[in-house]
């Protein structure tokens, strides 16, 4: 799925985003397992679209 195509049905807020990217390192112990790295590459690709869109409406 492209950035963009999920800039459109991301639902969740850049700081929701951010505090479930923290939570994964907490739980993690700073070592992603394959799966981890994974979702973290999901949800900082989303959390980037978030922000972007913030970007976007700001201007």
């Amino acid at each position: 799925m492209s950035p963009d195509s999920m800039a459109l049905g991301s639902v969740r807020s850049a700081a929701e985003l951010n505090e479930q990217i923290r939570a994964l390192w907490l739980r993690s112990g700073g070592s992603l397992s394959a799966q981890e790295r994974a979702e973290y590459e999901l949800l900082l690709v989303e959390w980037a679209a978030a922000i972007r869109g913030r970007v976007i409406e700001a201007a």
